[in-house]
């Protein structure tokens, strides 16, 4: 018999506030929408993927591969295996830290780190500066931490970077904590050594604490050394530093995050994820401890292609009417402005925003890319250069006679 619900048991079965205050995330919704695309039978070119078209490197893939032989396959510590955990201290201590392995927390991507750091040290009366645009899952972890994000916003003008002085009028007393991401997602803009002196001279007057993403840390290009906020020992006690192998080793899949950070914050992070995931994946611990044994001329040869591509990528965007673009010099993404074409038509369709341009461009060119609202801006789109060259000019060709089709 079909089990009957009082009016007040149906709204117990309801579902919660937290989740219906937090929005899914766009970036994935592409790769559903790509998905099904295809599988309806479309030829789709998805330049919105954030990951590498490279595949693992096969020595990282032997180690996880002997890790099974050998029997790695039960729980591990709750922090990581203490192997993975030193080779990540010498890591990060080769770029200005002095961390030692009980100062580093693995989690399944650098996603889960965030995320336990934010739940670690965020009250739900705090507020977390997020600069925009933003990586699209920072104000959404922030918002189900219970802290409340407040945007800093970083101009076209200025590259997609804030200056020292906007992130001192930004902070308040109600300020707990400050995300930074360099180079970024979306916009690819990497600060210099000297603009990240600035941002954490700043943070060290402040009682607050320096969230620094670094996952692209190691994608930089035009001669740029890869630098991180670990050099600035002023804000040492601040700092919860962030980082993984997916983009720079290729190893998304694998699910490598860290955190390293004063001891009080690892254990509380550590506390957190012991209630999650307990700890990541064995198997991708070894892998991981073989990616940080590679040789640097194997990450060589993907940085070299990838600044290939962004020089491709970017010319071509360049030589399209009515498209402003900010030369990236980091990560692998492009972030071009499409305001320019606001207005116009496509089917009797007026395109009035980058989720407009979006449609549009899957729709018209076959080509796949994130509208900007996912990452704080309705004027931008993100497109991703971590596909082929060939694929990469096929897109470029396509959305360029797409766009001529608009009235």
């Amino acid at each position: 018999m079909e089990k009957q619900f009082s009016g007040q048991n149906q709204k117990k079965l309801g579902l919660s506030q937290f989740v219906q205050a937090i929005e899914a995330s766009r970036t994935l919704a592409i790769t559903t929408k790509v998905t099904e695309l295809r599988r309806q039978g479309k030829t789709i070119i998805d330049l919105g993927a954030g990951e590498p078209d490279f595949p693992t490197p096969a020595p990282v893939c032997d180690a996880g591969i002997q890790a099974i032989r050998n029997g790695k396959t039960k729980y591990t510590h709750n922090a990581g295996i203490l192997e993975l955990r030193e080779k990540i201290a010498a890591f990060v201590n080769k770029y200005g830290g002095q961390y030692q392995p009980e100062q580093i927390l693995v989690s399944a991507g650098a996603k889960q780190s965030i995320f336990n750091a934010l739940l670690a040290v965020c009250d739900p009366d705090d507020e977390v500066l997020v600069i925009s645009p933003y990586w699209t899952s920072y104000p959404q972890q922030v918002k189900m931490a219970r802290a409340t994000p407040v945007f800093l916003q970083a101009s076209e003008r200025d590259h997609y970077k804030v200056t020292a002085e906007q992130l001192s009028k930004a902070i308040t007393p109600k300020t707990k904590l400050l995300m930074f991401n360099s180079p970024s997602n979306p916009t690819g803009a990497t600060y210099t050594k000297d603009e990240l002196a600035a941002i954490a001279d700043v943070v060290a007057q402040h009682d607050i604490y320096l969230l620094s993403d670094e996952i692209y840390m190691q994608l930089v290009y035009d001669g740029l050394e890869p630098v991180s906020m670990a050099m600035f020992p002023q804000i040492r006690s601040q700092l919860i530093l962030v980082n993984g192998l997916s983009k720079s080793h290729a190893m998304t899949g694998w699910r490598v995050g860290y955190l390293a950070a004063e001891l009080p914050i690892v254990k509380a992070a550590a506390k957190v994820q012991s209630h999650s995931t307990s700890n990541i994946t064995s198997i991708s611990q070894y892998a991981a401890v073989a990616a940080f044994e590679l040789a640097e001329t194997e990450l060589q040869k993907m940085r070299t292609t990838f600044a290939e591509r962004r020089d491709f990528v970017t010319q071509r965007l360049r030589s399209m009417p009515g498209v402003s673009l900010s030369l990236p010099q980091g990560a692998f993404y492009v972030y071009p402005n499409f305001s320019q074409y606001f207005g116009k038509k496509y089917q009797q369709k007026t395109l009035n925003a980058a989720l407009d341009i979006a449609d549009f461009l899957i729709d018209a060119a076959g080509v796949a890319v994130v509208p900007g609202e996912a990452f704080g801006s309705n004027e931008n789109i993100r497109i991703s250069y971590a596909n082929s060259m060939e694929n990469l000019a096929i897109a470029m060709d396509q959305i360029e006679v797409a766009l001529k089709k608009l009235q």
